[in-house]
């Protein structure tokens, strides 16, 4: 392919994952009439209409949708080989950039990554917008988001999916609760107490379905819709809460809280890193993912440990 097809290429593998002009018109720094003409020349080029515009969008032809995979990996392998000779240098990167987090995310890691980037590249600048796991996809497509960081395992052939690191549960209490004294507790204990749990749309959904397997879902006390109203929740009251390890950790770092087993085995839950194709990413939303990917990846949740670490 000589360069002239490269950006011929680049623009279809962009309108294919946004279903937009507009958002490949940002993503490559062009206008829409830009990218607009170049579709124009695709379809001449490959005699099909290729997208077609409907109330959601631009939508592929099936034509279109053959040539994906093969532009895609074309141009993935391409990006590979330039990158090789044009690294970064990461203290000049600058820019500010649109993540989605759930309120636990930016309570526990919005601050590693911020404290991250000060020291390595200070130039860059966060927009942090909160966690919606039925819209972050399409606002991932449509360039409103750069990436976004969720634990409900999400599809779609125009997102990837980095995994960070692994999660297990654990109990939280006040640091003097009353009747829950020891390092664990059983399932009659937790049937004693009443819970404080969480709901709304941030997709951590797993302590309710715990307390619903066991039929405790009628000893939730109060159920809020922001995870960060636990420990100052907790640490006034004698109720009990399920969380993820790590969060509790960070949250008993600053709260009179302690954390407790639980009394029962949970699957670990993996925290994963969505974004655009690599193909598809601007020069610094590479950089952005690369860089995310390294300081929350850098977690280790004691659920990862080997036994004779803990």
């Amino acid at each position: 392919m000589s360069s002239f097809d490269l950006n011929l290429a680049r623009v279809f593998v962009l309108l294919y994952e946004t279903g937009s002009v507009t958002a490949a018109a940002e993503t490559l720094h062009v206008t829409q009439p830009t990218v607009s003409y170049s579709l124009a020349k695709l379809r001449r080029h490959f005699d099909d209409e290729l997208f077609r515009r409907t109330g959601r969008g631009l939508t592929p032809t099936a034509g279109a949708q053959r040539l994906y995979e093969p532009l895609q990996r074309a141009l993935a392998g391409m990006d590979a080989v330039i990158r090789q000779d044009n690294d970064f240098d990461l203290t000049a990167m600058s820019g500010r950039f649109t993540v989605a987090l759930s309120d636990l995310g930016q309570a526990t890691l919005l601050p590693r990554l911020a404290a991250a980037a000060r020291e390595r590249a200070p130039g860059v600048s966060f927009t942090v917008r909160p966690l919606d796991v039925d819209a972050a996809e399409s606002q991932l497509r449509r360039g409103e988001l750069d990436a976004f960081v969720a634990t409900p395992v999400l599809t779609s052939h125009r997102t990837v999916r980095i995994p960070l690191f692994h999660e297990r549960y654990v109990g939280m209490v006040a640091a003097d609760h009353p009747r829950i004294r020891g390092a664990s507790v059983t399932l009659a204990d937790l049937a004693a107490e009443h819970h404080a749990t969480v709901y709304g749309p941030h997709g951590h959904v797993v302590p309710r379905l715990l307390l619903a397997t066991h039929g405790l879902l009628d000893r939730v006390a109060v159920d809020a819709t922001r995870f960060t109203v636990l420990p100052y929740l907790l640490e006034h009251t004698d109720l009990f809460a399920i969380v993820p390890e790590y969060v509790g950790e960070v949250f008993t770092a600053s709260h009179r809280l302690r954390l407790v087993s639980l009394p029962f085995d949970t699957e670990p839950i993996e925290v994963a890193l969505y974004a655009r194709h690599e193909a598809s990413r601007s020069p610094s939303q590479r950089w952005l993912v690369q860089f995310m990917a390294d300081v929350l990846g850098e977690l280790v949740s004691p659920a990862q440990l080997p036994p004779s670490a803990g």
